[in-house]
């Protein structure tokens, strides 16, 4: 613009000078002075022109430095961000091997709770029988009664009762109670004491595997392999569990886990199958939520097409 401006001055005082000197003679003191200051116009032209050269160099400059300190600035935020993203996967892959400890932990403590009102209702029962066999003899005591014959005591009702050969004493090496194996089981694999487990829910299902909780401490066997990432081996546990235990209500986990474990194999096809099975006959279940949640991850769809 400055320019412009000093171009147009200089032109219109070029213009009247002709035309003055069109008009008619002026002395040529007058005209020395008006070439001057053209000289002068056009020297402070030529100056501002250097002057708006040199600007324009330091603005293009300042314009590259700026370019090149964002280009920095980009490739450092892109690592930043490379190294933030690697943080968050490494994050999701250790929280989804906690939510699997954990659920196995809640799955105990649970069936923990379970077996303990069963056997709360169990002593219950035992507790009224006992107060009904009290009432039964004080009754006879006050009648003048007396025992019936083989009775015991019940001032101590948890004494050793007599065999039959008179001899009072138990048998050797008896197994333990299906109840105390069974509730050790779940202490021990709630507090990650996996192999002390595994040998109590072995025992259990040695001594006790026709009952209602055989089919559960089958499951733990697969928990307590798929907790030390002995994944073939807690497949083969799940399976049992499906094969030998159709009416148990594991049935559900086992299969959501025996998925989980086929793809920790590399198996991803059988896994996915066995995740849209739990999906298909367990609706509204939370290992239907798990399994589709899992399929979702693996970017496949919930049912076959």
């Amino acid at each position: 613009m400055r320019l412009r401006n000093l171009a147009a001055f200089g032109g219109a005082l070029v213009a009247g000078a002709v035309c003055g000197s069109l008009i008619g003679p002026r002395p040529a003191a007058a005209v020395a002075r008006e070439i001057i200051e053209l000289q002068r116009d056009v020297t402070s032209l030529l100056q501002g022109q250097k002057d708006l050269s040199t600007q324009l160099t330091q603005d293009h400059t300042v314009m590259r430095t700026l370019l090149e300190q964002s280009s920095d600035t980009v490739g450092k935020l892109n690592g930043t961000m490379s190294g933030l993203q690697k943080s968050v996967q490494d994050v999701q892959a250790n929280s989804g091997a906690r939510l699997d400890t954990m659920s196995t932990q809640v799955q105990g403590l649970s069936d923990n709770l379970e077996e303990i009102k069963s056997r709360l209702g169990k002593l219950n029962q035992q507790l009224v029988d006992l107060q009904n066999t009290v009432q039964s003899l004080d009754a006879k005591v006050s009648g003048g009664g007396t025992l019936p014959a083989g009775a015991a005591p019940v001032s101590n009702p948890g004494a050793a009762s007599v065999q039959p050969n008179g001899s009072g004493a138990a048998p050797s090496g008896p197994a333990p109670s299906a109840d105390t194996l069974y509730s050790n089981g779940l202490r021990d694999i709630t507090s990650g004491k996996y192999d002390l487990a595994r040998s109590e829910f072995q025992d259990y299902l040695k001594y006790y595997s026709d009952t209602d909780l055989a089919s559960n401490a089958q499951f733990y066997l697969g928990e307590i392999a798929y907790s030390q990432r002995q994944y073939s081996q807690s497949v083969s546990e799940y399976d049992k569990v499906l094969t030998n235990y159709p009416k148990s209500f594991k049935l559900a986990p086992a299969r959501l886990k025996k998925g989980m474990a086929l793809i920790e194999l590399g198996q991803k096809a059988q896994g996915i199958k066995e995740l849209r099975e739990v999906v298909k006959r367990y609706p509204g279940t939370e290992e239907e939520r798990r399994a589709r949640a899992k399929l979702k991850e693996l970017g496949v769809a919930a049912t076959a097409a």
